[in-house]
């Protein structure tokens, strides 16, 4: 008997009826706080779903409500408290009657409430644009700036500083504050990445909650009391985690900056450009910035999906290779490309199905492991690629060092293990079954093929980015380019398929890996190998059986991919 099927629809979701700026809205009951977990809707969600920014220093919708700055006061009007009857007090018209909220002690001042930690109420009305939510803006503001440095001229978040950007919105031309500012400690040492400028701190506790609740390092408090409390570190406790750089994301002033960047470029130069990490398997999403063809920095870029709104620190501060001075960036075997792909493609042609083996990175694209899965499988080639194995951590960090194992996988690449081949592919070498060696991104000579096995072949492919003992006998040197200096996808080890974008140009003659393979292979096999990145990839996910399941395209994997099984 056929099982009877239902459909069902999604429950609806509760909704609580509030009025901002007098505009009726309909707003969520629940909303997720920072752990997922379904907590009441605040009076700063409720403004975000109409549309209105609210400013605010010390919220953060990844971190615990602290409610400290009182960046987002707001002045609200409530319904009256219920009668004898149990009913609400209405207007002679039958609407609620809203009182707006007052002090007790003194009924003609307006209270505000804090938005980011005052939950809603059925029918409560939010004056997010009212003159007296101006007026406490104002206040706050001005209270904020008291012993502030005001020296944005020389500070590295200038652009980027909500400081400056509330001032200019919110602020007032003139303080009523005349006495001598409270000076503090500045350029002092938090940690071997972090620097701290007291004066500019507003005591948001951003630092503070996402070391302890986010890093799970009690490593930084507040220190002193009044106008001279500070953040500090713990006495012997020293702020060298893997995620330090983080709290320089998140605060939303000068006051902790970045070593590496510091003083070294203003962010209103920079270009932006989206990336992933190729630290390890996670693929943690971020943004390059650079200019003129240099990167200055590496932050993250959010993506619940994958790494929220963090990175540690070991992944954003490993990109100073690509721009090393020993960059392989000239031909070696012929004299261009052109030539190159020829001879090769020639020289291949002329081999015998199954004396071919193919060794290619994890840390290849998914396009490129593609291309040199279908050279291969021209020739029956053995393919491989080499595990890359370490620490990993309880946040981000995954023991995976590779970026696309699971590309590789997926693509037929290499086994469920990656490496299992490679010894196969050495005995071959030594056997002189295998006479062709075609290497993407790997120095074989650390993976049980020795150089006196290399010089054993009658043909050495490799394509790489830095000089290596493989690179060295290689009878054909083909250049390739660092991630940041192409476009293509990873598969990160959640299976997630993600997309990067280029953000700089390769050195010399250096090319992008994908764009001489589908030469080469179209040089070969006589198939079209696809000139761009968007028609590769849709092929590629028709051909691939765990893309094509979930139909995927360039285009539908968006800014911050989908996630394929595996």
């Amino acid at each position: 008997m056929a099982k009877k099927t239902t459909t069902e629809e999604p429950p609806a979701i509760e909704t609580v009826t509030v009025k901002v700026d007098g505009k009726e809205i309909d707003v969520p009951k629940l909303t997720a706080d920072w752990q997922g977990n379904l907590i009441p809707t605040t009076v700063l969600q409720a403004c975000k779903h109409a549309g209105i920014e609210i400013p605010h220093y010390c919220y953060h919708p990844k971190l615990p409500v602290a409610g400290n700055c009182r960046m987002c006061l707001l002045h609200v009007g409530m319904p009256g408290r219920p009668g004898p009857d149990g009913k609400p007090p209405i207007n002679k018209d039958g609407s609620l009657k809203i009182d707006p909220m007052v002090l007790p002690y003194e009924r003609e001042t307006p209270k505000g409430v804090i938005g980011c930690a005052t939950n809603l109420v059925p029918g409560m009305e939010i004056y997010a644009s009212s003159p007296e939510t101006k007026e406490m803006r104002e206040a706050v503001l001005e209270s904020l700036l008291i012993n502030h440095p005001l020296d944005c001229t020389i500070c590295d978040q200038a652009g980027e500083c909500k400081l400056q950007e509330y001032s200019m919105e919110h602020g007032q031309a003139r303080s009523e504050f005349v006495e001598r500012k409270v000076h503090k400690p500045k350029a002092v040492d938090l940690g071997p990445r972090i620097m701290l400028d007291a004066e500019r701190c507003v005591l948001c506790t951003r630092c503070i909650r996402f070391t302890q609740e986010i890093a799970g390092d009690d490593a930084l408090g507040i220190v002193n009391r009044g106008s001279y409390s500070t953040i500090a570190t713990f006495p012997g406790t020293p702020f060298d985690n893997n995620y330090t750089l983080n709290t320089a994301d998140i605060c939303p002033v000068g006051a902790l900056t970045s070593r590496d960047f510091r003083f070294q470029m203003r962010v209103w130069f920079l270009k932006e450009t989206k990336s992933l990490c190729t630290g390890c398997g996670t693929g943690c999403n971020t943004m390059i910035g650079s200019r003129e063809n240099k990167m200055y920095r590496y932050e993250p870029r959010e993506n619940d999906a994958v790494n929220a709104n963090w990175m540690c620190d070991s992944g954003r501060l490993d990109y100073k290779w690509i721009g090393r001075e020993d960059r392989l960036s000239e031909l070696k075997g012929a004299v261009d490309w052109e030539t190159a792909i020829k001879e090769i493609g020639d020289k291949l042609a002329d081999t015998k199905p199954g004396t071919v083996a193919v060794v290619a990175s994890a840390r290849q694209t998914n396009e490129e492991l593609y291309l040199l899965k279908k050279l291969g499988a021209k020739f029956k080639a053995i393919t491989d690629s080499v595990p890359r194995n370490g620490k990993g951590d309880h946040l981000l960090v995954n023991a995976d060092k590779n970026p696309n194992s699971n590309g590789a996988r997926l693509i037929g690449l290499t086994t469920k293990k990656l490496g299992l081949r490679l010894k196969r592919i050495a005995k071959g070498i030594e056997s002189g079954e295998i006479t062709t060696l075609i290497v993407f991104g790997e120095d074989v000579t650390k993976h049980g093929i020795p150089p006196k096995l290399l010089r054993k072949l009658k043909l050495l492919v490799v394509s790489d980015i830095l000089p290596n003992a493989t690179t060295q006998r290689a009878h054909y040197l083909l250049p390739g380019c660092a991630h940041a200096e192409k476009r293509g996808t990873f598969t990160n080890v959640k299976g997630r398929v993600q997309k990067f974008m280029k953000a700089l140009d390769a050195p010399g003659e250096a090319r992008a890996e994908w764009e001489f393979l589908h030469e080469l292979v179209e040089n070969v096999t006589g198939q079209n190998g696809f000139s761009t990145i968007e028609g590769l990839f849709n092929q590629m996910a028709q051909d691939v059986p765990a893309f094509a399941a979930k139909e995927l395209t360039w285009a539908k994997l968006g800014d911050t991919g989908v996630s394929v099984d595996l």
